[in-house]
C-alpha cells in the first residue's frame, strides 16, 4: 500500500514560453538517475522536486530528459491539459514512493522488490515511443524516451529503465543511505571497498568532518 500524498497536487501558475524561466538548483550525486529521482523528495534536500508540474519539469530538464524545447512544450501542454499534467504529477509521486522503498529496503525484502517490479512493469506497458541517444551540449551522449502521441506518456519511463537495471544487475546491495541522519539521500556505493558513507563530501562529507574537529577542540 502507498502512503498518504504528503501535499496535495497542484499545477501553480507555469511560466509561459516567452516569460524568463527560474533555474533551480537539483542535486545528482546518486551514481544512478533512479536514485537521484528518489532524492528529489523533501526528506533529501527540504525542497519537493514534485511539489508542482512545473518543478518536476524542471527537474527532468535538469536530469537531461528533456532538452529545452521539450520542456517548454510540455508546460504548455500542462496548461492546456491541467487534468492531464496533475494526472502525471501524481502518477510520478507514486512511482517514487516505491522507489524509496525500494532504494532503502528492496536489498533485504522480496515483497518490496515484487511491489516494485509490478509497478515498473506497469510504467513500461503503457508507454510508446522511441529510444535515442543524443549529443549533449558538453560532448556527451545521454539515452532518451521520445513518447508517441501523448506528450505526458512516458515521461517516467527513463527513472524506471533505470530503477529495472537495478533489479536486472543486482545493484541493490550497493544501494546506501547517506550516514547523515539529516540528509535521507541514498546513492550507489560504486567504491571497490563498498565503504562510502555520504551522499556528497562537498556537503554532507564536509559538515561530518567540521563536527569531528569540533569535538576534538572540545575534549
Amino acid at each position: 500500500m502507498l502512503g498518504p500524498m504528503s501535499q496535495p497536487l497542484e499545477l501553480t501558475r507555469s511560466a509561459s514560453a516567452t516569460e524568463p524561466r527560474e533555474r533551480h538548483a537539483f542535486a545528482f550525486v546518486a551514481e544512478r538517475l533512479w536514485l537521484d529521482f528518489v532524492n528529489s523528495d523533501r526528506v533529501a534536500r527540504g525542497d519537493d522536486a514534485l511539489s508542482d508540474f512545473d518543478r518536476f519539469v524542471r527537474w527532468l530538464e535538469a536530469a537531461h530528459l528533456l532538452d529545452e524545447e521539450r520542456a517548454a512544450s510540455m508546460l504548455r501542454r500542462s496548461q492546456q491539459q491541467p487534468a492531464g499534467a496533475l494526472a502525471v504529477l501524481g502518477d510520478a509521486r507514486r512511482v517514487r514512493n516505491v522507489l524509496r522503498a525500494l532504494a532503502e529496503r528492496g536489498a533485504s525484502s522480496s515483497t518490496i522488490r515484487s511491489d516494485a517490479l509490478a509497478e515498473l512493469n506497469r510504467v513500461l506497458g503503457r508507454s510508446a515511443g522511441t529510444r535515442r541517444v543524443e549529443l549533449q551540449a558538453d560532448g556527451g551522449f545521454v539515452r532518451t524516451f521520445v513518447p508517441v502521441g501523448d506528450a505526458f506518456a512516458g515521461i517516467l519511463i527513463s527513472v524506471v529503465e533505470s530503477a529495472a537495471d537495478a533489479l536486472i544487475l543486482g545493484e541493490l546491495v550497493r544501494v546506501r543511505r547517506c550516514a547523515d541522519p539529516r540528509c535521507g539521500r541514498v546513492f550507489q556505493d560504486e567504491t571497490k571497498n563498498g565503504r562510502r558513507r555520504w551522499c556528497d563530501m562537498a556537503t554532507c562529507g564536509n559538515r561530518a568532518k567540521a563536527a569531528r574537529h569540533r569535538m576534538k577542540l572540545h575534549r
